[in-house]
């Protein structure tokens, strides 16, 4: 395998259209497709190399571990995510910050409510679609109405607020601290790798939706 500094050259020196198709074998654990096929006939050695490497990645160590991350439902990731920050909370502040001033428990409930309603519209919206829910799943409708004209993720956008909202409730300071981890895991794997379905499924015109509407605000 190569070094990490050749690794890194590697990745960064695929084109938009090599790094799709990367993307998609991370995803492709079945029916991985052989490095050489991947891009276009100008696909240099270096590309070869780099898809080697992802393909390697993917099968091996922390490949397999975001494989495994995949398959479990973006709500359970907040829920879970929220109940170690619970288990911090009781380690480091007790039964947690009861002093907090009252506000910011109606400020939590208001925050809840608006965080589960848009995160509820959004999956509504694809329900009606008849669209995947399923992160990685190629989707069959490209839904750019409601919520989604605002921003392309609603339903992560929702499930952070009503996460905030919960810790407001029961005024409780680890579960924000962790909140950074589930935004950035969403951020980095979960829809890099939506993106790419999308972008593979239904071409210009999601590019052209991405374009105009940002991946959160």
């Amino acid at each position: 395998m190569p070094g990490r500094s050749q690794w890194l050259r590697a990745f960064w020196a695929a084109s938009d259209v090599d790094t799709l198709n990367l993307m998609q074998q991370l995803d492709s654990p079945i029916h991985p497709m052989p490095a050489y096929t991947i891009g276009s006939s100008r696909t240099s050695s270096i590309r070869k190399m780099a898809a080697a490497s992802m393909i390697q990645y993917r099968d091996n160590g922390p490949g397999r571990i975001f494989r495994y991350l995949m398959v479990l439902p973006v709500p359970w990731v907040f829920v879970l995510a929220y109940l170690v920050g619970v288990g911090l909370e009781f380690i480091f502040f007790g039964r947690g910050t009861s002093a907090a001033p009252k506000l910011v428990g109606v400020a939590g409930i208001l925050l809840f409510l608006v965080g589960a309603a848009l995160a509820a519209w959004a999956w509504l919206i694809f329900h009606r679609a008849r669209t995947t829910r399923v992160p990685g799943e190629a989707s069959t409708t490209l839904v750019t109405f409601g919520p989604y004209h605002a921003t392309r993720n609603p339903m992560y956008v929702g499930l952070a607020i009503a996460y905030l909202g919960e810790a407001g409730i029961l005024k409780q300071v680890a579960p924000v601290a962790l909140l950074p981890l589930v935004i950035g895991y969403l951020n980095w794997i979960v829809i890099p790798i939506e993106e790419a379905r999308l972008q593979q499924v239904f071409g210009n015109k999601y590019q052209q939706y991405r374009s105009k509407v940002r991946r959160w605000f």
